[in-house]
């Protein structure tokens, strides 16, 4: 229900439980953030579910988190129900009418919604460092390696090419740290080790392409109507580096991206964070900077940030200070933090004077709460004790089949569901590394071939090598083959100096004659000498 830029929350009781008048939120305070807190089972997601239905109305785009899968009933017209109706005629809504609301599913791992990426590169250095909690050193070593990545062409997209770049200049780090500054091979290792634990948590179904627009998540309908964007957070919420990621990367994004418009009368996008303890519980310390800078300043950019948690000790003061909407649902009080809590709650609201707030915050019941927004000039009114009033749309989830048809017909469509998958830095090392290896490997088999060839010639060359009768000698006169070992080649005589068969056989035969005319010419002198005796 919207009345003059108002949007209707329910209406107030005195104390003698008679109702009293309509609460509502002015859509010109409704940057200035909120906080919906409440003990289990009192009524915060219900308060979400009617904010979101009535800002929808309003123009305003919605995105919240949907941790436990109640919020995907939004999608789907609402249901008859005693009690419903009971609410709401005792806060005098008439008539109530079901409705259902544009709504576009999301989610990190694209099982129940459509895929939300960015690239690495979109994400940037120095958000990254800061999330892993890295060193000065492992920081520098990180800028570096986007620094020689986009001075290369080579895009980070995802985590593989992160991964690939580091690999590289953990291999050139001599080469680069006479170019970049002192790249130390033990920040590399560390970095890679925090990048490991991040892909462990899904990092890798967050970072790639196509990335995200933020745009489509601002979307209205043709009606007017805000698109409601319900991000599927429950095994997110198992993961909470990557959802402390992905959180900061869109807050980042939306601060960088919109521009300023000062204080106009709607904001043009509003956020939903439920279940935010778990948000906040060991977050990195640049996380909760983050969330503090941009719950400061962005609300000038049109963007209201509302947390939705169980106790609001549960929020950083720093960023507790700046929720100027309030609604709290009921809370025990049994044990000492808890009544620190209820105090403290009930510290925050401008007091009423017809009731204590600590009191009636342990008393309200399911569907009821304390309410205080900002009014004129930005003053919080006098909390009022509300009845919520019934939500329009379904309560509880859809059905896996009416999920799967609302995706179907949803205007992002196809735009993000498949992976894309091109050439980037990972891509191109692994084409450099394997283009290199293949010149290498060419390298050494020419040579090897050249090598061989040079002691192939050297052996034809080799004195007492490559003659027709070595093979003779290769044998003995019984046919058995001769020890393969050879003579040493200083030995050897030359070829040049050899006898042939016929110069062989002349020498043979004049030894013999020489001999025989010897022998004759010594019996003839011997025979004249005995005869002269």
């Amino acid at each position: 229900m919207l009345q003059d830029g108002k949007l209707y929350l329910g209406t107030s009781r005195k104390p003698d439980d008679s109702i009293n008048q309509g609460e509502y939120l002015d859509l010109g305070y409704a940057n200035r953030h909120g906080l919906i807190t409440g003990a289990t089972g009192t009524g915060k997601t219900v308060t979400l579910q009617i904010l979101a239905e009535a800002f929808s109305n309003a123009g305003v785009p919605v995105f919240c988190a949907d941790v436990k899968g109640d919020l995907s009933g939004i999608a789907a017209i609402g249901e008859y129900k005693d009690f419903l109706e009971k609410r709401a005629k005792t806060i005098g809504l008439d008539p109530y009418e079901f409705q259902e609301f544009p709504v576009i599913f999301w989610d990190l791992f694209g099982e129940r919604g459509h895929r939300v990426r960015t690239t690495l590169t979109e994400m940037g250095p120095l958000l990254l460092a800061r999330l892993m909690d890295m060193t000065d050193a492992q920081e520098g070593v990180l800028n570096i390696a986007f620094k020689i990545a986009d001075e290369n062409g080579l895009a980070l997209l995802d985590m593989k090419d992160l991964q690939a770049m580091l690999k590289y200049m953990s291999e050139h780090s001599k080469e680069l740290t006479g170019i970049y500054g002192n790249i130390s091979k033990q920040s590399i290792g560390a970095i890679q080790r925090d990048l490991l634990v991040l892909e462990q948590q899904g990092a890798e179904q967050f970072f790639g392409e196509p990335a995200l627009k933020i745009s489509d998540m601002m979307r209205t309908t043709p009606d007017g109507r805000g698109a409601i964007s319900v991000l599927a957070a429950d095994k997110l919420m198992m993961n909470p580096r990557l959802y402390g990621t992905f959180l900061l990367w869109l807050l980042s994004e939306l601060f960088e991206e919109l521009p300023e418009v000062g204080d106009p009368d709607k904001p043009r996008l509003v956020f939903f964070f439920d279940e935010a303890h778990l948000l906040f519980d060991e977050a990195p310390k640049i996380l909760i900077e983050r969330v503090e800078q941009v719950v400061r300043l962005i609300r000038s950019k049109g963007v209201g940030v509302y947390f939705v948690t169980q106790n609001p000790l549960d929020v950083p003061e720093t960023v507790l200070s700046q929720l100027g909407n309030r609604i709290q649902h009921a809370l025990r009080a049994y044990t000492p933090r808890e009544q620190k809590a209820v105090k403290t709650a009930a510290e925050t609201f401008r007091p009423n004077p017809e009731f204590d707030c600590f009191e009636a915050i342990t008393q309200l019941g399911v569907g009821e709460a304390l309410v205080s927004t900002l009014e004129a000039k930005g003053v919080p009114t006098v909390v009022q004790r509300t009845l919520i009033r019934p939500p329009s749309s379904r309560l509880g989830p859809l059905t896996d089949g009416e999920r799967r048809d609302a995706m179907s017909h949803s205007p992002v469509a196809g735009l993000y569901d498949e992976d894309l998958d091109r050439d980037s830095a990972f891509e191109i090392l692994k084409k450099r590394a394997d283009d290199a290896a293949k010149a290498e490997e060419e390298q050494r088999r020419k040579e090897e071939d050249d090598e061989e060839e040079l002691q192939e010639s050297r052996r034809w060359t080799l004195p007492g090598f490559g003659d027709d009768d070595d093979d003779d000698d290769d044998y003995d006169d019984r046919g058995r083959k001769r020890s393969s070992r050879r003579r040493k080649p200083t030995r050897r005589r030359r070829s040049s100096r050899r006898q042939t068969v016929a110069e062989a056989a002349m020498k043979s035969a004049a030894r013999t004659v020489a001999t025989q005319l010897g022998r004759a010419l010594v019996r003839g002198i011997l025979g004249s000498l005995k005869k002269g005796l």
